[in-house]
């Protein structure tokens, strides 16, 4: 284990491995499921062109939960629940990074930032093509008129007889192969790419910075999980802040079926200005502020919980 300032790091090495991944499944769900109604909102808010359907994020709520009820705000939560394939490539490619470049630099900022840009890199590769479809699912309701691909009526007539049609995954999955094959579920990948490479990059080396000036001001009897808890949040809002901007143009990218970059950062700038730039900002940082604290807490408290047995008595905390 590694000490910066007060602010302990467990490391890979630290780590009984099969109660780290069966704990982390339950805690990666248990944060999806609790932050998702933003991640809606915030897609919702940064496709729709100015402020045709919401003023903001408080609007898009109670329009949603009054339009469409609770599972509105949980469109696609189900087949994005097979991110957790890719949560799990994104801690252990975060760890295996972090030990590999400590035997180049001892410095903790190096390690996160290479670490954090090389999990996303994996993760993004594993998520996109589930983001794509869930995406199209969210904007169901309220924004279908948004999207270019609908999922079928739940029931049709068909020689007389009630047939059951695909499910909207399935729907929507046939529709985007038809429509663009393999490459439309990977549409928006260099925009996924260079929004989350620099966020997780940016949020690891923010975290341990806020993490350790917290723990300089603090007394010294204030728990380490707490000024974690905190520091957690500063750095999600962040890294939210700093690259938005380009999350706006991954989702115009993945709904609409935009296929440049550039274009649809040129076209966003020109019809809505640099304001364009924020659209969905709030309800980002409002998802991302909670889900930095379920996952500081969450994550801390897992690698703590999965200590290998015969590191246990010797820490404490």
């Amino acid at each position: 284990m590694q000490q910066k300032g007060a602010i302990q790091i467990i490391e890979w090495e630290d780590l009984d491995k099969r109660k780290f991944y069966s704990l982390g499944v339950f805690m990666t769900l248990t944060t999806r499921a609790t932050v998702y109604p933003f991640s809606l909102i915030r897609t919702r808010l940064q496709v729709q062109k100015g402020k045709a359907l919401y003023s903001g994020t408080f609007d898009a709520f109670c329009k949603i939960l009054r339009a469409e009820g609770a599972q509105g705000l949980y469109r696609g939560f189900m087949v994005n629940t097979f991110t957790l394939v890719s949560g799990q490539a994104y801690i252990t490619t975060y760890e295996l990074v972090r030990k590999y470049v400590s035997h180049y630099s001892p410095s903790n900022t190096v390690k996160s930032v290479v670490a954090g840009g090389a999990a996303s890199l994996v993760a993004q590769t594993i998520t996109v093509p589930i983001d794509v479809v869930s995406q199209h699912l969210m904007m169901q309701g309220q924004g279908e008129h948004l999207t270019r691909f609908k999922p079928k009526p739940k029931m049709m007539l068909a020689t007389s007889k009630r047939k059951l049609t695909f499910g909207q995954t399935r729907d929507i999955t046939v529709q985007i192969f038809a429509a663009d094959g393999f490459r439309g579920f990977y549409r928006g990948y260099v925009a996924s790419l260079l929004t989350y490479i620099p966020n997780s990059a940016l949020w690891w080396p923010f975290y341990h910075f806020y993490a350790e000036q917290l723990s300089l001001l603090a007394p010294s009897e204030c728990p380490h999980l707490i000024l974690q808890a905190l520091a957690g949040p500063m750095a999600a809002a962040t890294a939210s802040t700093i690259t938005n901007p380009m999350d706006v143009v991954r989702a115009r990218v993945q709904v609409e079926g935009r296929s440049s970059v550039m274009e649809t950062f040129k076209q966003l700038l020109a019809e809505e200005g640099v304001w364009g730039m924020t659209k969905g900002l709030s309800a980002r940082i409002i998802s991302s502020m909670p889900t930095s604290v379920l996952i500081v807490v969450g994550y801390e408290t897992l690698k703590r919980l999965s200590l290998r047995a015969e590191l246990v008595e010797s820490r404490h905390w």
